[in-house]
């Protein structure tokens, strides 16, 4: 049995990627002792990315609103959260005049491109569903 197959081989390229990068990270901050933007950028990023991925996989228990309230209500509530996190950055750090509007693009950009493909997918997975049930149906008759 391989451990490794065509459906799981880009989940474990991003794994293992992003456990290189984060050693990667700490290295370099155990070394040089000096914790530089970039490597707060990479951390950010990733937070981002893992509170993206969990508020979109938990569109199961919104169902029951429109497809279109529950998108837009995830949107409000990762973009508040991007803007506060940026906010409580600037209490740490000079912000740049464009910070805010940086942020909403850097977000919004490839966020707005997860959600099509996730959807797409959420949408496949349920006519793909529903084919198999109507086949379960036809057999049983």
């Amino acid at each position: 049995m391989k451990i490794i197959n065509r459906q799981n081989f880009w989940g474990v390229v991003c794994t293992v990627f992003t456990l290189l990068l984060f050693g990667k990270i700490i290295l370099e901050y155990v070394v040089q002792g000096v914790f530089g933007n970039y490597q707060e950028n990479i951390l950010i990023m990733f937070g981002l990315s893992l509170l993206a991925t969990f508020v979109l996989s938990q569109y199961y228990r919104f169902q029951k609103y429109p497809l279109l309230v529950v998108i837009l209500g995830q949107y409000i509530l990762l973009i508040g959260i991007v803007m506060l996190i940026t906010r409580i950055g600037g209490w740490f750090h000079e912000l740049h005049q464009n910070a805010y509007r940086d942020m909403f693009l850097s977000f919004t950009i490839p966020y707005v491109i997860g959600v099509i493909i996730y959807y797409a997918a959420v949408f496949h997975e349920i006519k793909s569903a529903n084919q198999a049930l109507k086949e379960i149906k036809e057999y049983r008759k």
